[in-house]
């Protein structure tokens, strides 16, 4: 079964998305001091892009999020280690191929894999990272890749982001791009963004990668807080099925080619707040969309818990509903079935008083203190919610003050489908 190329069902929801063959207005879109290239190299076997490099001109404070799977790729072990550096000035990214289960093997073919491209680009030692995605088990075609990377470097480009989001795909049906830039300090400052992941997503690291890079001045340890910051509310806020991954990464490098006064804990507190909100918008727009990218998705769900005990318990809850497969196949089926949503809640761990319980499907009230809500016309007033394409789903536990929001897809057969076959 061939699983490249999947359409989504769910509308596209870019609205700066780079077109399939890499032209159009937004071909402009660059952050000043970083290149990207993306090529095919023969690690799918269908022939697409699958290598892919982002470049610095000069090294950048670097940050990372990674895996929480005891299990890891090799690719990201490396990463780990030489993230203690804080420094990175490029990351080669091969899809396809995970590289991971791998044994000695796999970590000695992510260390050729970042040699490589250190040696070609003529930087030094230490200052690439590696990340691969795909199947996991299998060993990396490292003989490929290598052949491939001096065209990969030839290729690098500032507007070379559109083949390289499409060369980190693997059941993605369309790219994942963000960009956003404002000025802090009397200087313009850019964050631009790329991803992949569509299926084994789960808080906690998900199966996807992302990458981002910024022309921000910005020390190190404040870098990395504000990134796994940005990371809890978006990446860690969103689930397709429940399935947390071996390779799951997000890199942040900041070259600071836009010269401003550099974002630091004791200075610039006011440029370091604006930075993490523009951080966040552009880490919860990839988030959203890989969500919507879900395998098989039809409906993007957004579970909205306040009034929970604790911030604790109300991420207990929404982690619990939003993964519940009764719960996304009756979103899937467009039944407004809220008593599997209560049944989610109370076997949450969470504390739960369930005569305090409201819930709303985009504010078409469904439950009232924990009993299903009467009305005139409610039942297709709920009937009608849930055929919407974007569903807003509002949990009052009526408790507190804890709050959490977990944005998920619903579970279509098409998911089965192309995880029944997803090897061959």
């Amino acid at each position: 079964m061939k699983i490249a190329n999947r359409k989504s069902k769910i509308k596209n929801p870019l609205t700066l998305i780079l077109s399939p063959k890499g032209r159009g207005k937004d071909e402009g879109v660059f952050v000043h001091g970083f290149k990207a290239a993306g090529i095919a190299c023969g690690v799918k076997k269908n022939g697409n892009k699958d290598l892919a490099l982002i470049y610095s001109e000069t090294p950048a404070v670097a940050a990372g999020v990674f895996t929480t799977n005891k299990v890891k790729a090799a690719p990201v072990l490396l990463d780990m280690q030489r993230l203690k550096k804080g420094l990175c000035q490029a990351v080669i990214i091969n899809s396809g191929n995970a590289n991971a289960c791998t044994g000695k093997k796999g970590m000695d073919d992510a260390v050729r894999m970042a040699a490589a491209v250190e040696d070609a680009l003529g930087i030094k030692k230490g200052l690439a990272m590696v990340s691969s995605t795909g199947v996991i088990g299998q060993n990396l075609p490292i003989d490929r890749i290598e052949k491939g990377i001096p065209k990969l470097v030839s290729s690098l480009s500032s507007k070379g982001w559109n083949d390289a989001v499409h060369a980190i795909m693997t059941t993605d049906a369309f790219p994942k791009f963000a960009f956003e830039k404002c000025r802090i300090g009397g200087k313009e400052i850019s964050i631009l963004g790329i991803a992949k992941g569509a299926g084994m997503i789960c808080p906690n690291m998900a199966t996807m990668l992302a990458f981002l890079a910024t022309d921000a001045a910005v020390e190190q340890k404040v870098l990395q807080a504000i990134l796994r910051t940005a990371v809890d509310k978006s990446f860690n806020s969103i689930t397709v099925d429940g399935d947390t991954s071996t390779n799951d990464t997000v890199l942040l490098m900041a070259n600071g080619a836009a010269r401003n006064e550099k974002i630091g804990s004791r200075v610039n507190g006011q440029g370091s707040r604006i930075f993490q909100k523009m951080l966040e918008r552009v880490c919860l727009k990839l988030a959203k969309m890989v969500v919507m990218d879900g395998e098989g998705a039809t409906k993007l769900l957004e579970f909205n818990i306040t009034g929970a005990k604790t911030d604790k318990d109300a991420k207990k809850i929404a982690e619990t509903v939003a993964n519940s497969p009764l719960v996304k196949t009756a979103f899937f089926g467009e039944d407004a079935n809220w008593g599997r949503i209560m049944a989610a809640i109370g076997r949450s761990g969470a504390d739960v008083k369930e005569e305090k319980i409201n819930i709303y499907f985009n504010d078409v009230p469904v439950v009232i203190k924990g009993q299903g809500a009467r009305g005139k016309g409610q039942e297709m007033k709920a009937a009608k919610a849930v055929k919407e394409k974007e569903i807003c789903i509002k949990i009052e536990m009526g408790l507190g003050k804890g709050a959490k929001t977990v944005w998920a897809s619903d579970l279509s057969y098409e998911y089965v489908k192309i995880n029944a076959a997803y090897r061959s």
